[in-house]
């Protein structure tokens, strides 16, 4: 049986930070000298007292390193239930949400989705808007350490592909992740600001522009008014395009890069794989909406640039109401959402690399059929690729295929209409935001779902967001015996 006491111990400390967090929006409500502080204030002191409590019963069995098994364990049971303490305050405080509600939009925010079952944001106190801000900020880089530390290690959906890109995999799993985490957080944390300062130059309010560029790094998409980026001008839209794209590379491209090796982050592979998939994107979209209505050049590049950038990063920002472009353009948003961008980022979904391999794969497979004497082995960024990671990466497209299916159809059988089940399941799975159709849409939200389809919503963002596999294992019965 395994020992889930090291993992309590870890747990509870990641909960006491997380309630220590909710003083920073308690203190705006604060100075604002809105009511709210208060609810952000005993949320945060029980959160504290629970998280305190849980890593004091468990300390004496604290250990510097943790198995495979406990790993895996702590990694599913952080995004799982530090959503239920994301919510207390948005319960508590405004905008006096259900538990349903309240553990839906954590689950969002933690998981960087980004849909929503809240309108009028414009009207919640500002403490709010800044703690679902923060929770995608944590949520995004908190992944980034999973992807870059955990899930090569423990070798799901391909990700042992990276196992050695810039850190030393030897040793004990947290104290790697430690160092990992230290590094990525500097590049995070100077993304963030550089992005916060380029928008508040571009004429946004200081408050939002902290706000959107916490979202926009952890390709999060919770936005500050219903309106999302529409309401801002169109300089806008080019800023968070860009860093939507530099926030779905991966960051340890960029450590590599501050530490003064630049050449990876220009020979990588997938990265130049990335921007071809984003290039066809906004070309495609640009030029069906040329063809099809009737308009500036500008304005259309522009928002397909923004708007397609936001879906295949997951990001879900939107600027204009995309459903109502035509089918052609439905079809383009759905798919990029699926692709995604790079793995070792904020991104979500299927990822480039992955497609990469199964191309590779695929073209070796043709390549031995017509020429049967021949050895022919698939390269992933010039690497021979191990029949191992092969096998992974087929088992979570296959896994990823099949949990689209089964949500899909338990939505439907909740009375969803086709369009909101079926892009529902794939914007919940893929952590990408907004969905299609005009119930959750990029003008719509997730409020009116019944609070069935909104716990199975939520279960298939932990999904997505820890690659499937993560959380399947977990299920096993062998898993608990070892």
């Amino acid at each position: 049986m395994i020992d889930l006491r090291p993992v309590g111990y870890v747990l509870g400390l990641l909960i006491v930070a997380f309630g220590v967090a909710m003083g920073a929006p308690a203190a705006v409500d604060l100075v604002d000298g809105a009511w709210n502080w208060r609810a952000f204030a005993v949320s945060g002191a029980l959160t504290v007292a629970v998280g305190a409590t849980a890593a004091s019963a468990c300390r004496a069995s604290a250990r510097p390193g943790l198995t495979i098994q406990q790993t895996f364990a702590l990694t599913v049971f952080v995004w799982a239930l530090l959503p239920l303490f994301g919510a207390l305050p948005l319960m508590i405080g405004e905008p006096r949400a259900r538990l349903t509600d309240g553990y839906f939009e954590a689950m969002s925010g933690l998981t960087t989705t980004g849909s929503t079952v809240f309108s009028g944001l414009e009207t919640l106190p500002r403490g709010a808007l800044l703690w679902r801000a923060m929770m995608q900020w944590f949520g995004g880089v908190g992944i980034i350490v999973v992807a870059l530390a955990f899930l090569p290690n423990l070798r799901v959906g391909g990700m042992q592909l990276f196992r050695s890109e810039a850190f030393d995999t030897f040793g004990k799993i947290l104290p790697r992740a430690g160092d990992i985490a230290a590094s990525v957080s500097w590049v995070y944390v100077g993304l963030t600001g550089l992005c916060a300062v380029v928008y508040a130059g571009f004429g946004m309010d200081p408050f939002d522009a902290v706000c959107h560029a916490m979202t926009t790094i952890a390709l999060g998409g919770f936005a500050n008014s219903d309106a999302s980026f529409s309401a801002y001008p169109p300089a806008i839209e080019y800023a968070a395009a860009i860093f939507m794209l530099l926030a779905a590379l991966p960051f340890v491209r960029y450590v590599q890069l501050v530490a003064g090796t630049p050449g990876p982050l220009f020979r990588d592979t997938q990265i130049r794989a990335f921007f071809w998939v984003a290039g066809a994107v906004v070309l495609s979209l640009t030029l069906w909406r040329l063809a099809t209505a009737e308009g500036e050049a500008e304005a259309f590049f522009r928002r397909a640039l923004f708007n397609g950038v936001s879906i295949l990063t997951g990001t879900g920002y939107a600027s204009e109401d995309y459903g109502l472009w035509g089918g052609f353009a439905a079809t383009v948003v759905f798919i990029a959402g699926l692709v995604g961008g790079c793995a070792g980022s904020a991104t979500c979904a299927i990822k480039v690399f992955r497609f990469q391999v199964l191309i590779a794969a695929v073209d070796a497979e043709v390549r031995t059929i017509h020429s049967p004497s021949g050895v022919f082995i698939p390269r992933f960024d010039g690497r021979p690729v191990e029949p191992e990671a092969i096998s992974s990466v087929m088992s979570f497209l296959y896994l990823f295929a099949l949990t689209l299916g089964l949500v899909t159809v338990a939505l439907a059988m909740m009375g969803l209409d086709p369009v909101t089940a079926i892009s529902g399941a794939a914007t919940a799975l893929a952590n990408v935001g907004p969905g299609l159709g005009p119930v959750i849409g990029p003008a719509g939200n997730f409020a009116p779902l019944p609070d069935g389809a909104k716990w199975v919503l939520s279960l298939a963002m932990l999904l997505g967001r820890l690659e499937v596999l993560t959380v399947l294992v977990l299920l096993t019965p062998g898993f608990w015996r070892r």
